[in-house]
């Protein structure tokens, strides 16, 4: 079964609010092979995508990844719009590239990820690859334009060593205000 951008936009709402209908399309598609093929090639459920908690590197905390994502997107969202009203078009923000970034950074975990006794663990793909780099390579096959892969391929500490744009700043610190709340709900767990 093939996901379209109506299936993925129940998962991730912000989609829709990319405007560019192509670049709208080539979001859902990279989502909808990642859900395929993930896994070890088994696959995700929108279910079970549901119930992956949002990190593994945190403890058990009752933070899921679906909502970590939508939580960055809706932050970045907010971040735009406040450097656009604090200081107008001096500080240039690409919203559609923003958007997409912010959907596509993590999903390369899907790839990363495998089950094993009802439980999702780092698989033999994420011991190769970490989600940056199995993001952008499904990005790439999608045609997504550079500057959206370029939010994916810096947003962790991959991209440490490199000139990020305004969106990957804008999504690397959304990123990890939500990684650095889970570590101290899982110290509290």
């Amino acid at each position: 079964m093939a996901y379209g951008v109506e299936q993925i936009s129940e998962l991730f709402p912000h989609l829709q609010d990319i405007r560019d209908g192509d670049l709208r399309g080539r979001v859902a598609a990279v989502w909808d092979e990642a859900l395929r093929t993930g896994c070890g090639g088994q696959g995700w459920t929108f279910d079970e995508l549901r119930a992956i908690p949002f990190t593994l590197l945190a403890g058990k905390i009752d933070l899921r990844f679906i909502e970590h994502l939508n939580s960055c997107c809706k932050q970045c969202i907010a971040i735009a719009g406040v450097l656009g009203e604090v200081f107008g078009q001096r500080v240039p923000i690409h919203l559609d590239h923003l958007i997409a970034g912010a959907l596509l950074a993590d999903v390369g975990k899907l790839l990363e990820f495998d089950k094993r006794g009802g439980q999702v663990v780092k698989g033999y793909s994420g011991e190769m690859l970490r989600h940056p780099f199995s993001g952008v390579a499904l990005c790439y096959k999608h045609g997504i334009p550079a500057e959206v892969m370029h939010i994916v391929a810096t947003h962790s500490h991959e991209g440490d060593r490199v000139e990020r744009t305004i969106e990957s700043w804008i999504f690397h610190h959304a990123d990890f205000i939500d990684f650095d709340i889970a570590k101290v709900l899982g110290k509290r767990a």
